[in-house]
């Protein structure tokens, strides 16, 4: 049972005065700082930290995984050195929590909490591979213990998603807006803004929406998970064409499935079904490079094929992949929705059921409940 009080009491502990923010070097700044130090020190395991999250920022500026291997080797070379180095097995479990391998995260962390228990960030490390597992009970104590370490944007906006998850987007989105007023760095922000304009959204507060991802852009310009915001927020709106190139934007910045797969569906819905043709290509490619790289699971892609009724069958697969390595609500609905577009309708509608577990506000859940039950119940006539 998810319990509620002892989060509720965070918001009344955010509400003191917001405190002003040193703003960090710019990440390149940083990245060149710490490759000069290693030039110098090849084995300094203090260097090693820095370079691999400084790697790690950039990443989640640019979307470019292949920063994620450099992170992989730094810590890699600190653990060779020393097997007992704690910043590098913290740093392990950000790479692992990347690589979606949530179990070992789980794993490292335990290990990590008894050895430091006042470790905000390993506590909300531990959450997040909670959450990604399913396991909300687990992930909430491991919130709590983060909010009560360290209460400001990271725990914060972990509360917010938990509570989002669990059904509660009132208090999600209440909490939320007290860890951005808080403040923190601007990519942190703009993901934050970004994050609660997606809750907005959902909830129906389409203006507001719009706000928050026009301030996620102010702090991150181009940030793509605001351009992709804010062309749904066109696209809510029948502005179809300007939808479009806010998706394009976001898509020139991350080439991620879920974008192709909504530009397709735009640009069908506009008639140009040549230009949807063009984005479907570019899931199977996506596809094909994920085979190559050896990766099973992409719930992303699963959605984006089962919604635009494209290779059907492969979107199960990836589908069943995708529970194979999570199973939090969202891989739920993967897999309920492939199954439904695959005729499997008392499969979907179990499989629905649990992503409907905990009452999540996602439009989308709530759709394919209906168009599965609704087919459930045809076959039974």
């Amino acid at each position: 049972m998810i319990r509620r009080i002892a989060i509720l009491v965070l918001v009344a502990a955010a509400t003191a005065p917001a405190q002003r923010v040193m703003r960090p070097p710019a990440t390149d700044d940083r990245i060149a700082v710490a490759e000069r130090r290693l030039k110098q020190a090849p084995s300094d395991p203090a260097a090693l930290d820095d370079l691999a999250g400084a790697y790690l920022q950039k990443m989640r500026e640019t979307a470019d995984g292949s920063y994620l291997e450099r992170v992989s080797r730094l810590v890699a070379a600190s653990l060779k050195s020393d097997p007992s180095n704690y910043a590098a097995l913290r740093r392990q479990v950000e790479v692992e929590m990347q690589r979606h391998h949530f179990k070992q995260a789980v794993a490292l962390t335990e290990t990590l909490t008894k050895q430091r228990p006042d470790d905000a960030m390993v506590w909300g490390l531990r959450g997040d591979a909670y959450m990604e597992l399913g396991q909300c009970d687990a992930a909430e104590t491991a919130y709590q213990r983060m909010a009560d370490l360290r209460p400001g944007l990271a725990s914060y906006n972990r509360i917010g998603f938990f509570r989002f998850i669990t059904g509660d987007a009132e208090g999600a989105i209440q909490i939320m807006r007290k860890g951005i007023g808080i403040g923190g760095t601007p990519e942190n922000l703009a993901w934050c803004l970004a994050d609660l304009g997606n809750m907005l959204f959902k909830t129906g507060a389409i203006d507001d929406a719009e706000n928050a991802y026009r301030e996620a852009l102010a702090q991150w310009a181009g940030y793509h998970h605001a351009l992709a915001g804010l062309g749904r927020v066109q696209a809510f709106r029948g502005q179809y064409d300007a939808a479009i190139r806010m998706l394009l934007k976001a898509q020139a910045q991350a080439p991620f499935p879920e974008y192709a797969g909504i530009l397709a569906k735009f640009y069908r819905r506009i008639g140009r079904g040549d230009l949807a043709e063009k984005q479907i290509a570019m899931l199977d490619v996506a596809d094909k490079l994920n085979q190559a790289a050896g990766e099973a699971a992409n719930r992303n892609l699963s959605l984006a094929y089962s919604d635009l009724e494209h290779r059907t069958a492969r979107a199960l697969e990836l589908a069943k992949a995708e529970l194979d390595v999570r199973r939090d609500v969202y891989s739920y609905d993967a897999l309920a929705w492939a199954l439904f577009k695959n005729g499997k309708m008392d499969e979907a509608a179990t499989a629905i059921e649990r992503a409907l577990a905990y009452k999540t506000p996602e439009p989308s859940f709530h759709e394919h409940a209906d168009l599965i039950y609704a087919a459930v119940k045809r076959g039974k006539q």
